[in-house]
């Protein structure tokens, strides 16, 4: 079974477990590299309990970059439907975009590093997802 990626206008908020969040910042990508990786990957995360999904994107989006001074907002929703995640079963997030103006001195998570790119990296994390969600994120004009 490959990894399937749906994308959608509305979903029922009880549905998005995560939200991932594609970032720039002074038109840059902005990526993180986790600890145990050696590759890059989008900020974003899973949603807490009784959490608002705007609140875990913004939450997500702080732990991971350090962002403190950003303007985020809503692209869509999207499905995941992969053999290693969820025992395969198809679980639902959010999509955002986040402009970053500036970031605080040190992270509070996982991640090892935060890098900015001019290029999208090639080294994906997730590379059956990351570039379909900066695909969406660059067709609905959030990139200029």
């Amino acid at each position: 079974m490959n990894t399937i990626v749906k994308f959608y206008d509305t979903i029922d908020d009880s549905l998005l477990k995560f939200a991932v969040i594609v970032a720039k910042s002074n038109g840059k990508w902005v990526f993180c590299k986790h600890k145990e990786r050696d590759t890059y990957e989008c900020p974003g995360g899973h949603r807490e309990t009784d959490e608002a999904i705007d609140d875990t994107a913004k939450r997500e989006l702080n732990e991971k970059t350090g962002a403190i001074d950003y303007k985020i907002q809503p692209v869509c929703a999207y499905s995941v439907t992969a053999p290693d995640n969820f025992d395969g079963q198809e679980t639902f997030g959010k999509l955002y975009f986040a402009e970053i103006k500036s970031f605080e001195g040190e992270l509070h998570s996982e991640i090892e590093r935060v890098e900015l790119f001019n290029e999208l990296p090639t080294s994906w994390t997730y590379p059956q997802i990351q570039p379909l969600l900066l695909k969406k994120v660059i067709n609905r004009g959030f990139i200029k």
